[in-house]
């Protein structure tokens, strides 16, 4: 059986933005006192026109104006913080235990044993040895390369590994056949990184299934999104499918 320990996930929520609000004075100009008082009414000899001349009041006082046009206007000020307050795109993490339907796809498969200690190894010469055989007979993937585990035990486990193709192979060797890639209700979970380190992958998945009471079949595919021959270890990506019961 596989040991496992549990992958936590997280996800980073942006803190809500701050809201404030702006408050402006207005200055005061004190009225000033009307020109007519300051001037001594005339004689009346004086009065046919004198008396329209006597009040250059309004022309001698400045405008107020000025002194409001120091206090900033609060509109469009307050633009900039309302924009702020939008909240950034939410990250999410790869799919875990997502309801597929897998559909049956021809594949070329050779069947094989690993030991634990030297699995990765055995299932890229199987990989290899089924893309020699391709590549001879000028023949491309129709998909991603596959690893059907078939059984596992404390010491090993025997496997199919599968190339999806569009059309038959000739001459295949005794270890090789055609046939057709696993089918039915299944769930979708992904793993990052490298092949011992997906005893983590699994033990999350197995946690999952006891958390929703649900039944695997005795099989579990990895369906390999980089190819294994051209990518680091490290940063393999691989679908790993659980056909349900």
């Amino acid at each position: 059986m596989f040991r496992f320990r549990r992958l936590a996930l997280a996800a980073l929520i942006p803190a809500a933005a701050l809201s404030f609000g702006l408050s402006t004075t207005l200055a005061q100009t004190p009225s000033p006192a009307p020109a007519a008082s300051a001037s001594p009414s005339p004689a009346p000899s004086a009065a046919p026109s004198p008396a329209a001349s006597a009040s250059p009041a309004p022309a001698a006082t400045p405008s107020p104006a000025p002194a409001a046009s120091a206090s900033p206007s609060p509109g469009p000020t307050a633009a900039p913080p309302a924009a702020a307050a939008a909240p950034a795109p939410v990250q999410t993490a790869d799919p875990f235990g997502q309801e597929t339907m897998l559909e049956a796809r021809k594949v070329v498969m050779v069947k094989g044993t690993a030991n634990w200690d030297s699995a990765f190894d055995t299932l890229v010469d199987a990989f290899k040895a089924l893309n020699t055989l391709l590549d001879k007979q000028g023949i491309k993937h129709a998909g991603n390369s596959m690893i059907v585990y078939t059984s596992t035990d404390d010491t090993g486990f025997t496997f199919l590994a599968e190339i999806p193709v569009d059309q038959d192979p000739k001459n295949l060797p005794k270890d090789m056949s055609i046939g057709k890639s696993p089918e039915g209700k299944a769930l979708k979970f992904v793993h990052r990184g490298s092949y011992d380190n997906m005893d983590n992958t699994y033990e999350a998945i197995t946690n999952h299934l006891d958390d929703k009471r649900l039944e695997a079949k005795d099989t579990f595919i990895e369906e390999y999104l980089t190819d294994p021959l051209k990518t680091a270890e490290d940063k393999l990506v691989i679908n790993v499918f659980v056909p349900l019961k």
